[in-house]
């Protein structure tokens, strides 16, 4: 069961990872040609709106995979001071708090998401709807609450599957 779980969590935090990965080239691609028009005299018209909305994929798009490579931010300068098993419990609390975090702010989005929608808000310059974005954050949230919550488990259960360390061959493909 917990093998299955895990198979679905990859393929959650992989499809995260690659709709995060298209809003960024979109978002280079938006820089790049509004700043190459700009110096010709017609910048794109509501470029900042999609930058902004872009980076909301981007950033919520790939933390549940910083999560699973282990690429947060850990200050460690205690590690070698405790024994084992407080890392261990460490890591156990930091993944069931991480994920109460991230399910929390899934939460909290919704609901400011049918805000959005009940009050029509949409960004200022060329009116794109915002909960279509606030949508995606939620499930981008849940998605990384569930593998913290797996990743959680699977260290109470032993497991050493505290990060998924990256070959060379799949960082390169």
């Amino acid at each position: 069961m917990l093998t299955l779980l895990r198979k679905v969590a990859d393929g959650l935090i992989q499809l995260s990872a690659t709709i995060g990965g298209i809003g960024l080239i979109f978002e280079v691609i938006l820089i790049l040609a509004d700043v190459v028009l700009r110096f010709f005299g017609s910048p794109i018209v509501g470029a900042q709106d999609l930058s902004q909305m872009a980076m909301t994929v981007v950033v919520f798009g790939g933390m549940a995979l910083c999560d699973r490579i282990g690429g947060h931010v850990a200050v460690d300068i205690f590690e070698r001071s405790f024994p084992h098993w407080m890392n261990h419990l460490a890591n156990i609390v930091s993944a069931f708090l991480g994920a109460a975090i991230f399910a929390c702010l899934a939460w909290t989005i919704y609901e400011s998401a049918k805000l959005s929608v009940m009050l029509n808000l949409a960004t200022n310059i060329i009116s794109l709807p915002k909960q279509y974005f606030q949508w995606g954050v939620c499930i981008f949230s849940a998605i990384t609450a569930f593998a913290m919550l797996l990743r959680g488990i699977e260290l109470i259960l032993g497991g050493n599957t505290y990060h998924r360390k990256i070959s060379a061959q799949e960082a390169g493909s």
